[in-house]
Order: C-alpha cells, then sequence, then structure tokens
C-alpha cells in the first residue's frame, strides 16, 4: 500500500531571502526563497527552517545538526557530506538533490519524500520513520542501522549494499527495488514483502547455500 503524506505547505508567494553566509544557532528562516547559491563553513544547531523553498543551494563543509525542518522544500540542492545528525523533519521534500554521505542520523523524520535523490552513502542510523517515501533514489550502501519505522516506502530505489540491521521492516515493501546484497537480520524481514528474484539475496541469512 502506497504511503500517503501530507505536502510541505508553502506559501503561493515566496519573496526571496538574504544570501546566507553565516548561521547563529537556533536561528529561525521563515516564509522564503533561497536559490542558485553555493554555501561553505556553515557551523550551527538547533537552525530552524520553516516554510521555505531552497533551489539549486549548494552546502559543503557544514555542520548543522539538530536542525529543524517544518514545510520545506529542497530542489536541486547539493547538501552531500552535510552534517545533521539529530534533525526533526516534518512535511518535507528533497526532490532531485545530491545527499552523499549526508548525516542524517538519529534524525526524526515525519512526512517527509525523497525523489530522484542520489543518496548513496547517506547515514540514517538510529532515525525515527514516520510517513517516509523514497522514490527513484540511489541508496547504494546507505545506513539505516537500529531505525525506527513506522510506514516507510522505498519505490523503485536502489538499495545495493545498504544496511538495514536492527531495523523492523514490517509493512515494508522493497519488490520493485534493486539491490544484490542488502545488511539485514533475518528477524528483521518478517512482515516485508520481496520479490520472488530478491529471494536468492536472503538464502545466506538462513544458513543455506544454492548451487
Amino acid at each position: 500500500m502506497k504511503t500517503k503524506l501530507e505536502k510541505p505547505k508553502l506559501p503561493a508567494e515566496l519573496q526571496p531571502l538574504e544570501t546566507i553566509r553565516s548561521l547563529e544557532s537556533k536561528e529561525v528562516i521563515s516564509g522564503g526563497m533561497l536559490e542558485n547559491i553555493a554555501i561553505e563553513g556553515l557551523e550551527a544547531t538547533r537552525v530552524s527552517f520553516d516554510k521555505t523553498l531552497l533551489r539549486n543551494v549548494t552546502v559543503t563543509e557544514s555542520s548543522l545538526e539538530q536542525l529543524e525542518l517544518t514545510d520545506v522544500v529542497f530542489e536541486g540542492c547539493d547538501l552531500s557530506n552535510v552534517v545533521m545528525s539529530g534533525a526533526f523533519m516534518l512535511r518535507s521534500e528533497f526532490v532531485d538533490c545530491k545527499l552523499i554521505g549526508t548525516d542524517f542520523s538519529q534524525s526524526k523524520l515525519q512526512n517527509v519524500r525523497f525523489v530522484n535523490c542520489l543518496s548513496d552513502y547517506s547515514n540514517f542510523r538510529f532515525a525515527n520513520f514516520k510517513q517516509v517515501s523514497f522514490e527513484d533514489c540511489s541508496l547504494g550502501s546507505a545506513d539505516f542501522y537500529s531505525s525506527t519505522i513506522k510506514h516507510l516506502q522505498f519505490m523503485r530505489c536502489n538499495l545495493d549494499q545498504a544496511t538495514l540491521n536492527g531495523s523492523k521492516l514490517t509493512g515494508v515493501d522493497l519488490s520493485d527495488s534493486r539491490f544484490d546484497v542488502l545488511h539485514v537480520n533475518l528477524d528483521d524481514l518478517e512482515g516485508c514483502t520481496i520479490a520472488a528474484h530478491q529471494a536468492a539475496a536472503f538464502v545466506g541469512l538462513m544458513g543455506m547455500v544454492v548451487r
């Protein structure tokens, strides 16, 4: 069953925001649009973005721990290797974004969509997923270790070498995603949907050998 998500609630008209060159901890940015900029060296905690569109924004060498996103859309952004551990995300979307190695560990995500994102080696360890969808994303070697899952879907994703150990996959449908190897505990697969051709990837978990 397809997970129904609440969409970000953006104003009909968004005014351009001043270019961000630095951020203070607990700073609030609301009701505007940032686009076509490159930012580096951001170091702040508990920064809040609310009702904001970020388009073609590149962020490098930055740490934004405990970031708070509410009704935020990222389009065509590059946030590779940015540290966003402990983030809280509500009704937010990442569309056509580059998220290679991005650290979302220990984050809480509710009504969040990732669409056509390059997210290989991204880190979601100990994250909490509630109503979250990955669609047409590359998640090769991504790490979902010991995540808490309630209504998480992967649609047409690359999950090869992804780590899902310790994450209960009840209700998760992997049948139209791609992987040769998936790191997962056998017990965690209970209630998970897979395609027939994917079964061989899990034979080793049962101590069997296929000749």
